[in-house]
């Protein structure tokens, strides 16, 4: 149940966030979703792919800092309401959540919330037991 995370540490200067995207583009890796944090030094890209072995191969060459993090995806009721009621799971089973990122599925009334946290095991299994789905890795890289 677990995704692999690609993180990619970035110097905060412009035009680094499009040279990795281009890079990735141009090697046929599709990016499935994202999130950005920065600082006033540097940047941690976070990216879901459809082929992430590849693709953090293909960053380590060109010279970046790369790592892999395992998260979670859930697919959580794109309704009002429906991120709170999983976050009020992870609380009850004391699940530490380090961040998360969302996007919206077209094809489907549910949003993909990828986490990241402490306890991965024990929010996987509160989670299932509680009829929320979390996705394989295989499911996610093939959106």
């Amino acid at each position: 149940m677990k995704v692999k995370q690609i993180s990619v540490f970035l110097e905060n200067k412009s035009g680094r966030l499009a040279q990795v995207t281009a890079l990735l583009g141009k090697n046929s890796i599709n990016i499935r979703a994202l999130s950005i944090a920065d600082t006033t030094d540097f940047g941690i890209l976070r990216l879901i792919v459809n082929d992430p072995d590849r693709a953090y191969q293909i960053l380590k060459e060109e010279g970046l800092t790369v790592a892999f993090t395992d998260v979670i995806a859930v697919e959580v009721a794109d309704v009002p309401g429906g991120l709170a009621g999983v976050l009020q799971l992870l609380d009850r089973a004391g699940v530490n959540i380090e961040y998360l990122y969302a996007f919206v599925q077209k094809a489907s009334n549910a949003a993909l919330v990828v986490f990241r946290v402490e306890q991965l095991d024990e929010a996987v299994k509160e989670l299932q037991e509680n009829g929320i789905r979390v996705m394989t890795g295989k499911d996610v890289y093939q959106l």
